[in-house]
């Protein structure tokens, strides 16, 4: 496939099963035996098994939580069989999410995915997201400005 196919895979997973709520494009991009490496600071990525069933339980957790949930690309590049994005994901948590009580908030969360594709479907991703802001901005933990503060006294 070219690197411009493997793209329109991608924009798929964001603008149709994300953005459009269509869970059923999870059936089409994914692979039965993809999986997913969830990139966490200071940790070893943790693979597991993300077939078309999961991915659609994962998607609509979310959506549950951030009704108004949405994908901006902000860039896509590929090469071979490899596509990365940065995106951001905007949303407003007004359920309870993982144990979250709802907070009403506004996100703006920033990630990079990288997704390898293979015969039109997507095999493998690596996941990297600004998870100590998305906390922050649930008012999980302190602000930046808050934490350098304590760490300079």
């Amino acid at each position: 496939m070219s690197t411009e196919q493997n793209k329109t895979i991608v924009r798929r997973f964001f603008e149709e099963l994300w953005n459009g709520r269509n869970l059923s494009v999870a059936d089409e991009i994914f692979a039965p035996d993809c999986v997913t490496h969830q990139l966490t600071s200071g940790e070893e990525a943790i693979a597991a098994p993300r077939n078309a069933e999961a991915v659609k339980e994962h998607v609509g957790e979310w959506l549950r939580s951030f009704p108004d949930l949405h994908f901006t690309i902000d860039q896509m590049m590929a090469e071979g069989d490899r596509v990365v994005t940065f995106a951001v994901m905007r949303g407003t948590q007004t359920e309870s999410w993982h144990g979250v009580p709802a907070t009403g908030r506004k996100v703006s969360i920033r990630m990079t995915v990288m997704h390898q594709i293979s015969n039109k479907k997507i095999v493998a991703d690596w996941t990297l997201v600004e998870t100590l802001g998305f906390f922050q901005q649930l008012g999980l933990v302190p602000t930046t400005p808050e934490i350098m503060q304590v760490a300079a006294e």
